[in-house]
């Protein structure tokens, strides 16, 4: 068996060339004599490891110097809590609504404070992004939070919403590096790496450092202070060592293929060819709203139950795997991140074509 297509929403398929240099270094990181997974977090070959990793990271988004990049633990779920703790000085957090993730997030905040649901897309499945141009912010909101690609849904802000000066806090998990963003545009932006850049274990955080302070919620752990890991280069701990190290792989990957211009022009063309068949395909539909569609996760439906199992599974038996849908959605996502090549994307359409010729009454 050879390497599937694996449309996975993550832990999710990562650039080959970067498994295979992994896979070189495994048992011996440049005359090491051992592989960094069994590496001293304290050593001087790690210490490059992760300043190179934080450096290059820097080039490609263009970070300003006045915010932090922290490599932490927990996933971008402990940063449902570590975010209120940290940011919510006057108890008080505007969460717009837009899947599972952001509604996670914002249960998670109403234990440190007042969570207000200033907008949302539960009415309609969270199937499109609501208008976020003329939001009822609180006058003492600490921050305006929301998810900006919905992995489940396959939603995504193509405006950020008007915030009326309060800080921007963004879960960008499923669309990291996936295109140029304007950091300055947030507070704070932060994701789960297994979806467009390593392996799960690892969640990055990006924060302007005026929101860096000692003053954060009474009772919060000190593994949970932004200061704490800030002020020791995300070394306060042991931190996910190899898993960081892959994601330095992988945005050297980003630098030799032309940097998040060059991958969201990539990433167009994928998802075009997707979207372009599901517009004219009469037995597969796409379920999100035209102008809010994601570029990296497309869920699809046949209208039949029974059907999509059959796809399904006949899918899988052809190698593209991980096409089932989320439980909460059913039907079928692809997930096209970074790493999932056009002819990927090109084999699945081939594929969806002849399904839809033998399944034709």
């Amino acid at each position: 068996m050879g390497r599937v297509y694996n449309f996975s929403a993550g832990p999710a398929v990562l650039p080959e060339e970067v498994l295979k240099e992994a896979a070189d270094e495994m048992l011996d990181y440049k005359g090491t004599g051992m592989s960094v997974m069994e590496m001293s977090h304290r050593s001087k070959a790690y210490e490059e490891i992760i300043k190179t990793a934080e450096q290059d990271l820097r080039d490609l988004m263009n970070i300003p110097d006045n915010y932090k990049v922290l490599f932490l633990q927990g996933g971008a779920s402990q940063q449902f809590a570590m975010i209120p703790m940290n940011l919510m000085k006057n108890k008080v957090a505007d969460y717009i609504i837009t899947g599972q993730w952001a509604k996670k997030a914002y249960q998670e905040a109403q234990i440190y404070g007042k969570a207000n649901a200033i907008a949302s897309s539960a009415d309609k499945t969270f199937s499109y992004i609501p208008d976020c141009s003329d939001l009822p912010i609180s006058e003492d909101a600490d921050y305006v939070y929301i998810c900006e690609n919905n992995t489940i849904y396959g939603t995504k802000f193509k405006t950020l919403p008007n915030t009326k000066g309060k800080t921007l806090v963004a879960d960008v998990s499923s669309c990291f590096l996936s295109e140029p963003v304007d950091v300055t545009k947030y507070g704070v932006i932060y994701g789960g790496v297994q979806k467009n850049v390593g392996p799960a274990g690892v969640v990055i955080v990006i924060i302007r450092e005026d929101l860096i302070t000692e003053d954060t919620l009474p009772g919060t752990p000190t593994m949970l202070k932004y200061k704490v890991h800030a002020d020791n280069g995300s070394l306060y701990n042991t931190p996910p060592a190899y898993g960081i190290y892959i994601c330095g792989k992988v945005f050297k990957w980003l630098k030799k293929m032309g940097g998040l211009e060059v991958m969201k022009q990539r990433n167009e063309e994928k998802a075009k060819i997707l979207y372009d068949f599901l517009d004219e395909s009469k037995m597969f539909k796409g379920t999100v709203r035209k102008e809010d569609r994601s570029l990296m996760n497309v869920p699809f439906v046949t209208g039949d139950e029974e059907l999509d199992a059959k796809f399904v599974k006949e899918a899988k038996a052809a190698g593209f795997e991980n096409l089932k849908g989320h439980r909460t959605v059913g039907g079928m996502r692809a997930s096209i991140y970074n790493a999932m090549p056009k002819e990927g994307v090109e084999a699945l359409v081939e594929f969806m074509k002849k399904f839809e010729a033998e399944n034709t009454k």
